[in-house]
């Protein structure tokens, strides 16, 4: 971990979707380490055919480094399954302090050939998906001395090259930034804080690996471990000074005076600018 003061989540519980792999799970190892219980939804309850992890490994993981964790698959789409896990998880650790809405689905087909079945998938899990767990958890959120939504969605940059290229996708992933300044604006006297982090460049993950191929993610692209400690950076923050940001990773982790951020970087190549990140926002080499 790369922050200065670590942060302390003891007694904190925190729910984290698409939780199987990648930043999800990276955050829940990162919260847990932090003293954290984590509770880790996703659809991944067995093994999927060509990516790793599940739920339950994560769980596994977590617990067999002496952290706390509930494996509890789910769909997003599912309001049951949405409304259950949110109850199985005041039942289970007393309470809910923090929510992180991280799975998404990805998909830049252009509008003049996507279909309306990856229209409404997109919405569903992007838009629908992260808007129905934020619901649902408010009512235990406001019990929280210190409630926190925090959703993987990217600064709300209006250069008609993101609509353009990919209306369905970029618009599924804004309706989740423009969430986030809704609900801060909607709790901001209940003491809950909305904020959105994003990465400012390629994170190595499976995804990347299938979208932008081995030579991004093994050269030109930083660690999920950038991820997981700009979320702690936010979420350590008391909600009543922080909240409304469309955070890149980069400046959540200055926020908190972390500059050096040499030691997520993985292979020697320029790193990879991520989607949405507005030009005249400065991203490190």
């Amino acid at each position: 971990m790369a922050l200065d003061s670590p942060v302390d989540l003891s007694g904190k519980t925190a729910f984290i979707t698409g939780a199987s792999r990648g930043i999800g799970a990276a955050i829940g190892r990162a919260f847990a380490e932090s003293g954290a219980a984590v509770v880790l939804f996703a659809k991944s309850g067995s093994a999927h055919a060509s990516l790793p992890g599940t739920v339950y490994s994560v769980a596994e993981g977590i617990e067999n480094t002496g952290g706390r964790a509930l494996a509890i698959p789910g769909d997003l789409r599912n309001d049951t399954d949405v409304e259950s896990a949110i109850a199985k998880t005041v039942e289970v650790f007393g309470g809910l302090d923090i929510v992180v809405n991280n799975a998404a689905a990805f998909d830049t087909t252009p509008t003049s050939r996507v279909t309306m079945k990856r229209y409404d998938l997109l919405q569903a899990i992007n838009a629908r998906g992260s808007f129905s767990v934020s619901r649902a958890a408010i009512p235990h959120l406001t019990a929280s001395s210190a409630g926190h939504i925090l959703s993987i969605s990217p600064p709300l940059d209006l250069d008609p090259k993101w609509l353009g290229a990919h209306l369905a996708y970029t618009t599924s992933k804004y309706a989740v930034s423009l969430a986030t300044l809704g609900l801060a604006a909607e709790l901001a006297d209940s003491g809950v804080a909305a904020n959105s982090l994003w990465p400012a460049t390629a994170i190595a993950t499976e995804a990347i690996r299938s979208i932008l191929g081995e030579e991004v993610a093994e050269q030109q692209s930083r660690s999920v471990d950038i991820m997981a400690d700009a979320a702690l950076a936010i979420v350590g923050r008391k909600p009543g000074d922080c909240s409304g940001n469309l955070f890149t990773d980069e400046q959540a982790l200055a926020a908190v005076g972390v500059t050096d951020l040499t030691q997520y970087r993985i292979g020697a190549g320029n790193l990879s600018r991520s989607y949405f990140v507005p030009e005249d926002v400065e991203v490190g080499s």
